[in-house]
């Protein structure tokens, strides 16, 4: 398995790649939580931090359908809310029977899940910018200089790293399969229990060989002076362009959230 299936960093030399990793992670979680808090059906606001979103898309130069086609993935998740559309109380938009129920649209509701929606689809349009631009290491590093525990940041290091490890362990343990198994074409070998069963042991041995690993690994750390913190030759200081661009960004986003009201009365 290839290890760009994780790795989403585009190489780049934009103003954006530039920054700092602790004002990329501010301003990201900073527009995260503005759409959390933007009003339901504050379309204007919305539409303006789409607009915020198109613009840092055009100035790291990815492109701003790279960045909805990756977006478009984690909108299926969102349809988990879609029961509020007939919960919520508010004003009967439609009605239709679904099998024994009889299910009411309302207006609030509607209006509810549609927000979500589009809430969802911009915060995973940020994640994805973030990722694009910062390599993994940087954001790491970019949690440390914000006061985030060693011990979590720790192991997002290590879950990221062994993403890469394990995969290329369980394509050693398939391609091990289908080097001592014989195919005929048009047939399935065994039935569905057994093919479960050999599914199991695969599982099962690729639990073992990670944790045997994981321990030589972990060892080896010990013996070369690990003690919890991943050290870096990367400065990581802050300069005036770093300040500058995360005061806009804040107030920026400071701004939509009056507009979101505003535009509600």
């Amino acid at each position: 398995m290839k290890a760009s299936l994780f790795d989403r960093y585009q190489e780049g030399k934009s103003i954006i790649h530039q920054l700092d990793p602790r004002v990329k992670l501010v301003v990201t979680f900073g527009y995260i939580l503005s759409n959390l808090l933007l009003p339901d059906g504050a379309w204007i606001a919305f539409g303006l931090s789409l607009l915020f979103m198109i613009v840092i898309s055009v100035v790291t130069e990815l492109g701003w359908f790279f960045v909805v086609k990756r977006s478009l993935l984690a909108l299926p998740f969102a349809l988990a809310a879609v029961t509020i559309m007939f919960t919520l109380p508010g004003a009967p938009v439609t009605s239709f029977k679904l099998g024994p129920w009889h299910l009411t649209i309302t207006d609030a509701g509607l209006m509810r899940f549609l927000s979500i929606l589009v809430r969802s689809w911009l915060s995973v349009q940020a994640a994805i910018v973030l990722a694009a631009t910062t390599q993994f290491p940087d954001l790491a590093h970019g949690l440390r200089h914000l006061r985030i525990p060693s011990v979590i940041v720790a192991i997002i290091l290590f879950m990221y790293r062994y993403l890469f490890l394990l995969s290329e362990e369980a394509q050693r343990l398939l391609r091990a399969r289908s080097a001592r198994s014989a195919s005929i074409p048009g047939r399935k070998g065994g039935n569905l229990f057994w093919r479960a069963r050999v599914a199991g042991n695969m599982v099962g041995q690729l639990f073992v060989r990670s944790y045997e690993r994981s321990d030589r690994i972990y060892n080896a750390m010990l013996a070369r002076g690990y003690k919890g913190e991943f050290l870096t030759i990367m400065p990581h200081q802050m300069a005036r362009r770093d300040w500058l661009i995360g005061s806009m960004a804040i107030a920026a986003l400071l701004v939509l959230q009056i507009v979101g009201r505003i535009t509600l009365f």
